[in-house]
Formats: structure tokens, C-alpha cells, sequence
């Protein structure tokens, strides 16, 4: 299958990118002009001094995924004090553990999560501000996720103990015991390898863990259930009075839901530069705001990418996605430029779709962020907004036609080119643009050490902003 030529045919690249190149490299300087603190506004300035002294509680130690995370707790601490007062069973305890894993689960099927971003958002635009800025807050959904998932090893430890402690000799029971306790050490594998520094150090060994120690422990729970109503003295009146039994079969439709919908699919390669590719699919239409999930091999490393149309400028593909080389997979998917990859589950909303609660934002990104931020180009309920990217020469890096669908979003961006100016201080140039502009808010995509210093420096002079941070 061909490649997608990255210029239109019949185009004269030469003198129209060195035009571009140089205006785009203008508005660049002018931006990041060396006299641009003077300009920052007198009133941003008295709100980080406000704010500045109990900034690091208010928006890092307390930011929203702790707080949802924190809030999976109280809601386990109740549930605990109403099982110690009944008096603690094992059934009771592994129940617990699994209603946790039922919602850490949800939380991350693509189904589940797309209904909750569509409640979520669908706060009208004449909302009061406030309710909207709370309500486009729902990307920290995460903090459901990994809440729940510590809390059902909390239970799980417990509901071990006890049922150990209760523990006595039969050939049922030791094969209850041992699955008991292999469960326990999937669950913990699980936990060790999702911690921040490891997970960001070996994250392919993190996904490959966490997928398969799933897929082990819902077998064995299964068995654990199972085996200990062989002992009831009506199998099937057990099964039906333990809510564990109900729970591991909503597990089990929402993990096994995803992959009946694996599929490989035709993917047409657009190549733009040694840096970056735009991978272009038909196999289904998209929506604003949703993301897939591919992989080239359906038992390794899935990788999740925001997703943009097509309709604009490339008839007969109904979507793309922007890869840029951060890692082995992305650099073997540009150098390689595959025709074919693997899809699995539904397209999913992400952070992107959120700011669709708002009339007026910012759209901050860096690199290949850009990608996610061309959702807004399809839909009418994307609010109007002013870019700001900063990237290294993103005419040669990304290609002409990915510079006139920016265009779409905002027909005056500001673009930062790094070759040029280096690495600039972004947050007064979005603090001027904020105030010109009259934005609602702040959409800051980019990694995560610049996303989470981008936003909390905007937090703390009152400026609502927003960004996808880890496990978001």
C-alpha cells in the first residue's frame, strides 16, 4: 500500500516552505521577545501571591486524582467499620475486594469510560462557569481507578488473613488455600510494577504485567469462589447470595468485552519527517475528542493515540493519529511505516473532548501534542480557542498540511520554533493571550513534567487550567 505524499501533487515545496518557515519564525520572536515578563498583567501577579504559599497543598498534594483517590478511601474506611461491627468473614472481606476491582476495572473499559465523559459534559455552555470547570475535571478519572485497585488489595490481604487464620486441613481446602494466596501475589506484582518510578523507567514490562496478571487473577478468583461453594451445602443458593459471584462476572464482560473487538485493520502511512509519521485509517468513522488504542502485535505493547479527521484534506480516510518518536515503538513505527496494525475496544473519549464544556480556551501543547489538539477541527461543539505550540521547526518535522489544519483551530498561531529561540517560558505568553483572548480556560498538552509545571504555574495566579497527567 502507498504512502501518503506528505505535499499535495503539483505543489512548489521549496520557496512556499521557506515563506511559511520565515513568518511562522517571525510571530515566533515576537512572542518570546526577551521584554515579555514586563507584559505579563499587574492582576495575575497579585493572585500568585496569594496563592503561592499554600499552592503546593491546594493544587499538587490535594489536586483532583489524590482528592478521587483519597475519596475511594473514606468510602472503603465506612464500608470497613460496617464490617468489623457485623463481625468480620471471609466472604464479607473478599466481597469488598472484589466490588474494588469491579470499579477499578470499569474505569478503565472504554465503554464505561465513554458514558461517564458524556455525563459528564454534557453541562450546557450557559452553565455558571464553575459547575463546568468541576465538570470537565472527569479526565481525573484515574484516581477512581488506582484508588480501587489499592483498596481491593487492602481487602484482599485482609480476607487472606482471615480466611487463613479460620484455615483447617481438608484437600479443598489447601486447594483453596494455595489460590487464595496466589491471587494475593498476582495482586501485589501488580502493585509494585504500577508505582510511579518503575512504571515510568520499564513501562513495557508494567503493561505486559498488569494485563496478564489480570487476566490470572480474574481465572483464579473465579476458582477461589467456585471452589469454596463446592463446600456449601446448595452450590448454586451460595453462588447466588455472594455478591462476589456478581461482581466477578461484570469483571468479566468488561475484560473480555474489548478484545472480542480486536481486529487488525488497514492503516495508510503519511511519513513527514525522520521524526514523525501520520497514520491514516477508514475502518470506521470518529468522533471529536475520541482516542485508539493500536499495537502491532495484539499481545504486546498497546499504545493510545488522540485521533483527528480526515475530511479536511485527505478524501477517502476517515481518520489519523500523529506518531512521534518517543521510544522503541514509536521509532520502529516510523522508520517502518506499517499498512496494518491491530485495534482493540470501541474509539475512546480523552482529555481532549472535556473542553468542549467551554466557549473561549487556550490550547497549549508541545511536539506532537499538536496531535491531540486537531480534534477540535471537526466538531461544532469545540469551543474557539488560540494556540500555542512549541516544537522544533514544525514546518519540517510535521509537514505543510499539518501546519494548515492548525490553521483551522486558530488562523493566527503562536508558533515557538526551539532550532530557533530554544526553550521558552510559555507561562507568560499564555497569561497575555488569556487576558486578550478572554479565555475560560487553559488546555495544556504536552509531557508530563511540562504539562504538570505549565498548569500549576497558571493555577497559581488564578487562571483555570487543565492537562492530562500521569494516569489521568
Amino acid at each position: 500500500m502507498a504512502s501518503i505524499s506528505p505535499q499535495p501533487a503539483g505543489s512548489s515545496p521549496s520557496p512556499v516552505v521557506d515563506e511559511k518557515q520565515t513568518a511562522y519564525m517571525e510571530v515566533a520572536k515576537v512572542q518570546a521577545s526577551s521584554d515579555i515578563e514586563s507584559q505579563i498583567p499587574a492582576e495575575f501577579e497579585a493572585e500568585y501571591e496569594e496563592r503561592k504559599r499554600l499552592g503546593f497543598v491546594r493544587y499538587t498534594a490535594l489536586n483532583v486524582y489524590r482528592r478521587l483517590f483519597s475519596f475511594i478511601f473514606i468510602c472503603n474506611a465506612i464500608a470497613f467499620i460496617i464490617i468489623m461491627y457485623k463481625g468480620p468473614s471471609s466472604m464479607a472481606l473478599v466481597s469488598a475486594s472484589s466490588v474494588n476491582l469491579m470499579v477499578c476495572g470499569l474505569c478503565r473499559n472504554p465503554t464505561c469510560v465513554n458514558m461517564v465523559y458524556r455525563i459528564f459534559t454534557s453541562v450546557p455552555k450557559s452553565a455558571p462557569i464553575r459547575i463546568r470547570r468541576i465538570a470537565c475535571k472527569v479526565f481525573h478519572i484515574g484516581g477512581f481507578h488506582s484508588g480501587s485497585g489499592i483498596a481491593a488489595v487492602v481487602w484482599y490481604i485482609g480476607f487472606s488473613g482471615v480466611y487463613t487464620a479460620q484455615w483447617t486441613a481438608s484437600p479443598v481446602n489447601i486447594v483453596i488455600l494455595v489460590l487464595v494466596w496466589t491471587v494475593l501475589a498476582f495482586l501485589l506484582s501488580i502493585v509494585f510494577v504500577a508505582y510511579p518510578i518503575f512504571r515510568a523507567k520499564r513501562h513495557d514490562y508494567f503493561e505486559l504485567t498488569h494485563r496478564f496478571s489480570n487476566w490470572i487473577i480474574l481465572v483464579l478468583f473465579w476458582g477461589v469462589i467456585l471452589v469454596m461453594s463446592s463446600q456449601a451445602a446448595n452450590m448454586g443458593i451460595f453462588l447466588v447470595n455472594a455478591p462476589a459471584f456478581w461482581v466477578l462476572i461484570v469483571i468479566t464482560v468488561a475484560t473480555v468485552w474489548p478484545w472480542m473487538q480486536l481486529r487488525k485493520v488497514e492503516v495508510v502511512p503519511e511519513h513527514l519527517s525522520d521524526h514523525a509519521v501520520r497514520l491514516h485509517f477508514k475502518h470506521t468513522p470518529i468522533k471529536f475528542g475520541k482516542g485508539l488504542m493500536i499495537a502491532s502485535h495484539p499481545l504486546k505493547d498497546w499504545h493510545a493515540f488522540a485521533t483527528f479527521t480526515d475530511k479536511f484534506d485527505t478524501p477517502g480516510s476517515e481518520f489519523s493519529c500523529l506518531v512521534s518518536k518517543a521510544g522503541d515503538w514509536t521509532k520502529k513505527t516510523i522508520n517502518e511505516k506499517p499498512t496494518q496494525l491491530w485495534k482493540k475496544g470501541v474509539p475512546t473519549y480523552g482529555f481532549g473532548y472535556v473542553m468542549r464544556v467551554f466557549h473561549r480556551i487556550i490550547c497549549v501543547t508541545t511536539g506532537s501534542g499538536i496531535g491531540p489538539c486537531l480534534s477540535f477541527i471537526e466538531s461544532d461543539q469545540a469551543p474557539k480557542m488560540r494556540v500555542i505550540w512549541q516544537t522544533r521547526n514544525a514546518l519540517k518535522t510535521y509537514g505543510e498540511r499539518t501546519l494548515e489544519l492548525v490553521k483551522r483551530m486558530d488562523e493566527n498561531p503562536v508558533i515557538l520554533d526551539t532550532s530557533v529561540l530554544g526553550r521558552v517560558d510559555m507561562v507568560p505568553i499564555i497569561l497575555r493571550l488569556f487576558k486578550e483572548f478572554d479565555a475560560e480556560a487553559v488546555c495544556v498538552i504536552s509531557n508530563a513534567k511540562v504539562t504538570k509545571d505549565v498548569v500549576y504555574a497558571l493555577e497559581l495566579r488564578g487562571v483555570p487550567a487543565y492537562g492530562p497527567l500521569f494516569d489521568s
